[in-house]
């Protein structure tokens, strides 16, 4: 220790330095393995409701079914006209590749046995019984077609080095709401649970699939050379080593800045050290950082797409030269960006199915 021109040493033993690697051990592998028993609950949680939702789907019974069309065929008809109606609504929003003639159906035999019973029972709601076997049996694919595409989506992140399940605990603290709207089996109230399982798929691949347009995706900038990179370097006015939290990417002055990503710009203006920045929140914890720049192109609270123009190329605040400086923090911690732009075009390309999103001025 240095202080007012003396330099005092400060001595620790090696009994002492061991019990403090120790005690650093110990607490690592306590965080360990907290870590991984919330993981584990989370995942137990999930699979268990799942589970239960599937069980819950084979609760209406041919017999059931029976009983309710012959109670009120006129309430069953009422029921099933609304579901079409939601079917059908769904049906305009879905994407081409959901709209396939593949038949994936949890339940085929066990629908073609109650369309069987209901039409012998019951003759005139023969006609009935089969269009709620044709609702259930697209529900089910529906279902099949939202988990397979989420879990493409989520391979994909964790190819990236994130966490899907912490993209999803993101999304369940959004703000959303509207009525309540129940899909009923006949008139005892319930939610149908086939349905209901549909909702949590989509709900899942949505929110997956909405984290993968926050992830830098684009060149922030023009250029082919990044002068300094991510990591300890000799900073350039002291000499000394220091560490760069970001790349730079050398170019003239005024040359286009790109969002790297999709998201809201949250700041605009100057930042000591860093001069004319701008900010875009990305959502799940992802941000991006852009300094030096000469100009703005972008206000605060625009939502921009990846490639939009957002600034140019400068030379302020601590600066040697007309560079753009690059930053990506995820829970405001620095992370080397390289890697995503590297290799994220690649990955989202293979998760969305079609090619990376080209740059707009």
């Amino acid at each position: 220790m240095r202080s007012q021109g003396q330099v005092r040493f400060i001595k620790i033993s090696s009994k002492l330095q061991k019990r403090a690697a120790a005690l650093a051990v110990l607490a690592l592998v306590a965080w360990a393995v907290t870590m991984a028993g919330m993981a584990w609950s989370q995942y137990r949680a999930e699979a268990d409701r799942y589970s239960l939702l599937a069980r819950e789907a084979k609760v209406a019974t041919a017999e059931e079914r029976v009983s309710a069309y012959r109670n009120d065929i006129d309430a069953v008809a009422t029921d099933l006209v609304k579901r079409q109606q939601f079917i059908e609504d769904m049906v305009d929003a879905l994407p081409a590749d959901a709209k396939t003639n593949e038949t994936i159906s949890d339940s085929t035999t066990e629908t073609t046995a109650t369309v069987d019973k209901v039409s012998a029972a019951i003759p005139e709601a023969s006609a009935l019984a089969q269009i709620e076997a044709r609702q259930i049996a697209f529900v089910e694919k529906l279902t099949r077609y939202a988990d397979r595409r989420a879990e493409r989506t989520a391979q994909a992140l964790r190819k990236l080095g994130l966490d899907p399940n912490v993209m999803m605990r993101a999304a369940d603290r959004q703000a959303m709401g509207g009525p309540l709207e129940k899909l009923n089996i006949g008139r005892t109230g319930k939610v149908d649970p086939r349905f209901e399982r549909l909702g949590l798929s989509l709900a899942r691949m949505a929110a997956l699939e909405q984290g993968l347009e926050g992830i830098p995706q684009v060149a922030p900038a023009n250029v082919a050379m990044v002068t300094s990179s991510y990591g300890y370097r000799r900073d350039p006015f002291t000499g000394a080593g220091a560490m760069h939290y970001g790349l730079d990417f050398r170019g003239p002055i005024g040359s286009p800045i790109y969002a790297a990503a999709k998201g809201k710009v949250t700041f605009v203006g100057r930042k000591s050290g860093y001069g004319n920045v701008v900010e875009i929140t990305h959502g799940n914890g992802l941000m991006t950082r852009y300094a030096h720049m000469s100009k703005f192109a972008a206000r605060r609270g625009q939502t921009v797409d990846a490639g939009t123009v957002i600034g140019a190329i400068g030379s302020t605040g601590r600066s040697t030269g007309p560079h753009l400086h690059f930053e990506l923090r995820i829970n405001n911690r620095a992370v080397n960006p390289r890697p995503f732009l590297e290799s994220a075009p690649d990955v989202l390309k293979e998760a969305r199915g079609f090619s990376a999103p080209e740059r707009r001025s």
